[in-house]
C-alpha cells in the first residue's frame, strides 16, 4: 500500500526542517585552566562570552546558530584579521556556521571558517575567561591566555 499524498507531503516537510539539540544544554570546557567552566555572558559586559562558574552558566539551543535560552542572545563570530576571532553575544544570529561533532562544539566544514574546534580563552577577572574562536596560534598581547581549548555539551555518558 502506498502512503497517501498527505503523508508524503508531511514526510517531505519534516525532512526539510533543520534539527537542533533536543533540549537546551550547557556548554562546558574540559581542560585546565577552565576545566568545568561554563559558557555565559560576562556580568560586567553581557555581549562578551566567557567561561565562568557553573552557578551562573547559561543554557543554549545549538544548531547552525547557538542561542541562549536565558537571554535569547546569539553567539556570533567576528571577522578579526588575527587567527583568533572575537565571539560576541547579539540579538541577531549572524553566524550560522556552528555544528556539533559528538558532544563537541565546532564550526562546520562547509562554513567560511571550515571545520574548527579549538578555542582561545583569555582571563578577564577572577573566574571569568573571554572566549575566542582559534584558527591559528596567535594570542592577544598582554593577556593571560590558554590556546587549544575545546567546548562540549555536558557528559553524554
Amino acid at each position: 500500500m502506498f502512503p497517501s499524498l498527505t503523508s508524503r507531503i508531511f514526510l517531505l516537510v519534516a525532512a526539510a526542517i533543520p534539527t537542533t539539540v533536543a533540549k537546551p544544554e550547557q556548554i562546558r570546557a574540559v581542560t585546565s585552566p577552565i576545566f568545568h567552566y561554563y559558557l555565559q555572558a560576562y556580568p560586567q559586559d553581557p555581549i562578551i562570552p566567557v567561561m565562568g562558574p557553573e552557578s551562573s552558566s547559561e543554557y543554549f539551543n545549538i544548531g547552525s546558530t547557538i542561542q541562549s535560552t536565558n537571554t535569547s542572545a546569539y553567539l556570533n563570530i567576528g571577522d578579526d584579521s588575527t587567527s583568533y576571532k572575537t565571539l560576541t553575544f547579539a540579538d541577531a544570529g549572524s553566524t550560522d556556521a556552528w555544528a556539533l561533532e559528538g558532544d563537541t562544539i565546532i564550526t562546520s566544514t562547509g562554513s567560511s571558517f571550515g571545520r574548527q574546534l579549538n578555542f582561545l580563552v583569555c582571563q578577564l577577572s577572577g573566574s571569568y575567561w573571554q572566549v575566542y574562536l582559534q584558527m591559528g596560534s596567535e594570542t592577544p598581547s598582554g593577556k593571560t591566555c590558554s590556546n587549544y581549548q575545546s567546548l562540549h555539551l555536558p557528559c553524554l555518558c
